[in-house]
């Protein structure tokens, strides 16, 4: 065993110099701040040191074990970079003045669908947010009004993780948490209006309009003295943005545990023009948008007062839109990966209103 910390932090330069690769750096970790390693050694040979001289022999083992962890660090850092530029300087090099291949591939047609809806909301003063695909009980359920045992919870056929987490069943999930997090809007006298789009997952038989993974869009707006009006005037504006025609919707009671009033909004069949199709079950009617007026319960857990403010929420189905919007008769095309399929829709790029200001 070394007799002072100054000699071993001169080790421990050196055989870090001498190392070449960041992997080698945690054996020299193992061996100098490891249990039985170089400084926990100095450390039991304190029992050895004079009680007056303790104090300063512990100080200057302290000062060497901090000397080793900020060079290791350093030196594990220096040697990752030295390894990324060797990794860069063995590919292939290239000309990037070379001329590319314009057929490069395209959108996905949810992607072309989910961007038109972001860009029409963001026209009309909505932001835009993102959520994780993981989410817990809690936002998942209990904060949409959804306690433990509600038969509510069965249709959702819900993925459970062993983590006790659970993958989402819709873009509700994620109202709790943006409520909460725009709620200083409406103290400054400022209307909550936020959309989220994303992939949900449940266990669903599949077949021409069930997939058991699809993408839907969420939105909430909340301020003083909203009512059903403010949510029928959006709807219209999005689809008759959406669609540029005409499109027969109907509106008809449904009940959802995070709204009340609820309701379904749907629309007739793009595909068959209300004849029935698969796609729509024979009905000649697609559940697009289950919407309402959120719940005085949601509103609380979020920490928003529901005798003064009111707000409504919807859910889109983006994965449907799509199909209506393409005419694609099975839902099972967008996950199958089949490039013929998906060649037709073309778009290359996309941009939104606020970006074309920038540019």
């Amino acid at each position: 065993m070394f007799q002072s910390p100054a000699e071993l932090k001169k080790l421990f330069e050196e055989r870090a110099a001498a190392a070449g690769k960041a992997a080698e750096m945690e054996q020299l970790r193992i061996e100098f701040l490891g249990k039985k390693g170089y400084i926990a050694g100095l450390m039991q040979e304190l029992r050895n040191v004079p009680n007056e001289r303790k104090k300063e022999a512990g100080q200057r083992i302290n000062e060497a074990k901090q000397f080793i962890e900020r060079a290791l660090a350093a030196r594990v850092e220096e040697l990752k970079k030295l390894e990324e530029q060797m990794l860069i300087d063995a590919t292939e090099s290239y000309d990037e003045s070379m001329p590319t291949d314009d057929d490069l591939g395209s959108y996905h047609p949810i992607t072309l669908v989910r961007r038109e809806m972001e860009n029409i909301f963001l026209s009309m003063g909505f932001a835009v947010e993102d959520y994780s695909e993981i989410t817990d009980d809690y936002n998942c359920f209990e904060a949409l009004n959804i306690p433990k045992h509600h038969p509510a919870r069965d249709m959702q056929d819900t993925y459970y993780l062993s983590s006790g987490q659970l993958l989402k069943t819709h873009t509700s999930a994620a109202q709790n948490t943006i409520l909460r997090k725009y709620k200083e809007n409406l103290v400054n006298g400022q209307p909550i209006r936020a959309i989220f789009p994303g992939r949900c997952f449940r266990n669903e038989k599949i077949d021409a309009c069930h997939e058991n993974t699809f993408f839907q869009m969420e939105g909430i707006m909340v301020d003083r003295d909203i009512s059903i009006s403010n949510l029928i005037y959006f709807m219209k504006t999005m689809l008759s943005e959406v669609f540029q025609r005409d499109v027969t919707v109907r509106l008809r009671p449904g009940f959802f545990p995070f709204v009340e009033p609820g309701f379904e909004l749907d629309i007739q069949c793009l595909i068959c023009g209300g004849k029935g199709c698969p796609s729509c079950k024979d009905s000649g009617w697609l559940e697009l948008c289950p919407c309402g007026m959120i719940h005085p319960n949601v509103l609380t857990a979020a920490g928003i007062d529901p005798e003064e403010y009111t707000g409504f929420a919807f859910g889109l189905g983006l994965t449907r839109l799509a199909m209506m919007r393409y005419g694609v008769k099975d839902i099972r095309v967008f996950n199958g990966g089949n490039l013929k399929a998906l060649s037709q829709f073309t778009e290359k790029s996309f941009t939104r209103p606020d970006e074309s200001k920038e540019a």
